[in-house]
């Protein structure tokens, strides 16, 4: 990915750039924000880190090379905390034949047994960071299928490229399996010791189950027992009696958890009343919850008619789009990130790790605009701050200098177009990486 300007190595001042209000710390007081959220600064970069951030023309310029941006927008890096690397690019292998999540889940379950080795799952994993870090991602969590005997092949696979790729992606792992799996006290203990051996997060995929109630306290108190973090797939359906939202929050404030908890998706909840919504928010934000969108996959998936190809002419439009309440989530203090999901498995078709997609396409579906305001620090510093990755997703004087620089002058140009101009800065220097070939994978997955 290349940027029009020059851009030199090392120790430099970008003048007039236009940046997001909410992607800085410590915005200086005289700084003028403009409607759609946006400020315009110049950036002092030294040895790797933010020297300073000032309005236009107040910075020391010693020793540094200068370089006018001309309004140019630039943003710190980013932050997925919703993602399944194990999964990423089995699509040529393993199509979804209907698209719909019951043949996805199938279909995902028939390649894993079949064909998810170490030496296939850490080149799917590694070609999948190689894209998130061209496009300019710093931070990612991804969620590990864990049911036996898979987590005894994706986990050491996970903390391979956990080390491989420190300095550049800071990598977590969250648990993947049902909630009702859980009931098996061998399965419930061991996984739970492999997380914690592996610094991961516990997590589970809710729906609607039996014994809810039962089944949460005991991962909690696992996870309590650990002081492990956790992360659940939550009311993934077009179902709205579905209440496993509910019944997480509920079971937080009973069992007094005090660890952070990230709930994704919560597609159900957007179909329910406005009083049982209310009461459910009021459960999360006494909870303490904070939210992953996953607009993308979330409306690939979510009411979907399930035919055959040949019954393709006769399919019927989706009357909604999937995704769950982000506004209503956010006006009551629940923080919210928009993460990318899946990539180019039976779950969602399409895809490449690039927020600066989700964060387009989160716009465009879920209506984050006019003003676009702070939603970009749902892509940034929100999952950033659910990750514990505090140095990941803002611009502060004595932070790291990781940050993208798009031509793109304001959100009208920046969502109207794919932003392949843009280039991506790690500790003061652009890099040169660029994404994979799709090539590489053959061998994989080419059967």
């Amino acid at each position: 990915m290349t940027f029009a300007l020059d851009i030199p190595g090392g120790d430099v001042l970008f003048r007039n750039a236009t940046v997001p209000a909410c992607a800085i710390d410590g915005l200086p007081e005289t700084t003028s924000v403009d409607a759609d959220g946006l400020v315009r600064l110049d950036i002092a970069l030294r040895k790797g880190q933010i020297e300073a951030l000032g309005t236009p023309g107040s910075l020391e310029t010693t020793g540094l090379a200068s370089v006018d941006l001309d309004g140019s927008m630039v943003l710190p890096c980013f932050a997925d905390v919703h993602t399944h690397l194990d999964k990423g690019h089995i699509w040529p292998r393993t199509p979804n034949p209907d698209g719909t999540r019951d043949s996805a889940i199938s279909a995902v379950a028939a390649d894993r047994s079949e064909n998810w080795g170490a030496d296939d799952v850490r080149a799917r994993m590694d070609f999948s960071l190689r894209c998130a870090f061209a496009h300019g991602t710093a931070a990612i969590r991804t969620h590990l299928d864990s049911t036996p005997p898979q987590d005894a092949i994706s986990w050491p696979v996970f903390e391979e490229m956990r080390a491989d790729w420190a300095g550049r992606i800071r990598l977590q792992a969250s648990a993947l399996d049902i909630l009702p799996a859980y009931a098996d006290d061998g399965f419930a203990i061991s996984l739970a010791d492999r997380v914690k051996e592996s610094g991961g997060i516990l997590g589970a995929v809710l729906n609607i189950q039996k014994n809810t109630d039962a089944l949460l306290d005991k991962v909690i108190r696992l996870a309590m027992d650990r002081d492990l973090e956790l992360d659940f797939h939550v009311d993934e359906m077009t179902d709205p009696k579905a209440r496993s939202f509910d019944a997480i929050a509920e079971a937080l404030i009973r069992n007094k958890y005090g660890q952070p908890v990230n709930v994704g998706h919560c597609c159900a909840l957007a179909l329910r009343s406005y009083d049982e919504i209310d009461r459910a928010l009021d459960l999360a934000a006494e909870a303490q919850m904070r939210v992953a969108a996953l607009p993308m996959c979330n409306m690939y998936l979510q009411d979907r008619s399930r035919m055959s190809a040949e019954a393709n002419a006769s399919r019927r439009t989706p009357r909604w789009r999937g995704i769950t309440i982000l506004h209503e989530m956010k006006a009551r203090g629940i923080p919210v990130a928009v993460s990318s999901d899946n990539t180019r498995d039976p779950f969602y078709a399409w895809g490449d790790l690039d927020m600066t997609e989700v964060f387009t396409q989160a716009v465009r579906i879920a209506q984050l605009d006019h003003p676009v305001g702070d939603w970009p620090a749902a892509v940034a510093r929100t999952p950033a701050d659910t990750m514990g990755a505090n140095e990941v997703g803002r611009l502060a004087a004595g932070g790291p200098a990781d940050m993208i620089l798009f031509r793109a002058r304001d959100w009208s140009e920046f969502l109207a177009r794919p932003q392949r101009d843009r280039t991506v800065i790690r500790s003061g220097t652009a890099i040169n990486a660029v994404v994979p070939d799709y090539r590489e994978l053959d061998w994989a997955i080419r059967r």
